[in-house]
């Protein structure tokens, strides 16, 4: 195939093949902070001069304002994203002898909290495009055992959730939407998490909402539910004491919340500004005649994307990102191994080629810094890049 070599940068193009020290972070957390420093300050600040660390008002005030910003009803706080599967699966009885599908294209939480109850996970197979979970597999895998089913949306975009709540409504089956990846997103005009009974999102640093630790938090529109997962954060007990359940000591403190509340402000812009590197992306990938050798991120009709990751598909991934460290191009790896894989899940009697798609993409599939404050020419460095490894490293054929 022919690459247009012009454009390339000669610095980028004529490095050779050596680690180099990254030109730029995969995420600038530290430029998202200069933004936001003195309200940060002044939030830990008050947090300290209150001496309320657990849980309390500034809680109360993140789950009310969460609850504003998805549309859910109750928003139910916790110590992280994975604690949020957990607890949702809880909430909804999840354990031995049932079985909860889900995707084996995502962070070993999700597969984690399914097995940790008892439960066997049922990963199928993912979309080629979007890398989510595929409902024609997911309809196939449904069983009288099935109690739930975990899609993750990936990196910033919904699962089909039409496909999906079609499957569970006839066959009155629990959804446990995994969004730690997507808050802000959309699908259809409706937030993530808040379609199933369950939604569980993470504030990992690295997700768009980050705090400067572990949290999380669960969304649901049944107050059934958010009691159940109130009293199961703290070891089961609706009141002090008074253990009705056997519970987890799964709390947000106080100051992770007023982090949050601080940032949350700000949240659209900063998707706003990921879809606008996004956009750019799609232009360089087209300037650098890259179209043939790179399966850019899909955003299918009626979805909005909020990229915590843009992940591309590549041939020859793991050569490319050895060409790109030497360059100063820093990337990840989301996901290296397939979780039917993994050995935590060897107890499922997964063979390699169980799951061909989720196994490619695990092979195939390469992150890019796509972080709000990204400059045009920090992206145009990373393009530049990946053009000067295909120009020198020619392969036969479109990525599939």
């Amino acid at each position: 195939m022919h690459l247009n070599t012009e454009v390339l940068a000669p610095s980028i193009a004529t490095r050779p093949e050596a680690a180099a020290k990254p030109l730029f972070p995969f995420l600038d957390l530290k430029a998202q902070f200069r933004g936001i420093r003195t309200e940060v300050l002044a939030a830990i600040e008050a947090v300290m001069e209150s001496q309320h660390f657990i849980l309390g008002p500034e809680v109360d005030r993140l789950e009310k304002e969460i609850e504003s910003f998805t549309g859910a009803k109750f928003g139910v706080s916790c110590a992280s994203g994975s604690d949020a599967l957990l607890l949702a699966l809880m909430a909804l009885g999840v354990g031995a002898g049932d079985e909860v599908i889900t995707t084996p294209f995502t962070f070993g939480a999700t597969g984690g909290a399914i097995a940790r109850l008892g439960a066997r996970p049922v990963f199928v197979d993912i979309d080629p495009q979007t890398y989510n979970i595929d409902p024609a597999a997911l309809a196939k895998a449904v069983t009288p055992k099935t109690k739930a089913i975990i899609p993750v949306h990936l990196f910033g975009l919904m699962a089909d959730m039409d496909a999906i709540m079609k499957i569970t409504s006839e066959r009155g089956i629990a959804i446990v939407e995994d969004a730690a990846q997507s808050l802000g997103a959309s699908y259809k005009g409706k937030q993530a998490g808040t379609f199933g009974d369950v939604g569980c999102f993470s504030f990992f640093p690295s997700k768009n909402l980050g705090c400067a630790g572990d949290g999380g938090m669960m969304s649901t529109n049944r107050k059934d539910l958010a009691d159940q997962l109130r009293a199961l954060r703290v070891h089961g007990a609706p009141k002090k004491y008074h253990y009705q359940m056997l519970g987890i000591n799964s709390r947000l403190d106080a100051l992770q919340a007023a982090i949050l509340r601080v940032k949350l402000p700000h949240l659209g812009d900063w998707s706003d500004a990921r879809r606008e590197n996004a956009r750019n992306y799609r232009a360089l990938f087209q300037k650098y005649d890259l179209l043939k050798v790179v399966q850019l991120p899909v955003e299918p009709e009626g979805c909005v994307h909020v990229y915590n990751q843009f992940s591309i598909r590549v041939k020859k991934r793991d050569a490319l990102r050895t060409h790109l460290q030497s360059c100063g191009v820093p990337t990840e790896i989301y996901y290296p191994y397939p979780l039917h894989l993994e050995p935590a899940y060897a107890f499922l009697g997964h063979r390699e080629g169980d799951l061909p798609v989720a196994e490619a993409a695990c092979r195939e599939v390469i992150s890019i810094p796509i972080y709000p404050e990204l400059t045009p020419e920090q992206m145009e460095t990373v393009v530049s890049a990946i053009a000067s490894f295909y120009a020198s490293s020619p392969v036969e054929g479109r990525v599939r």
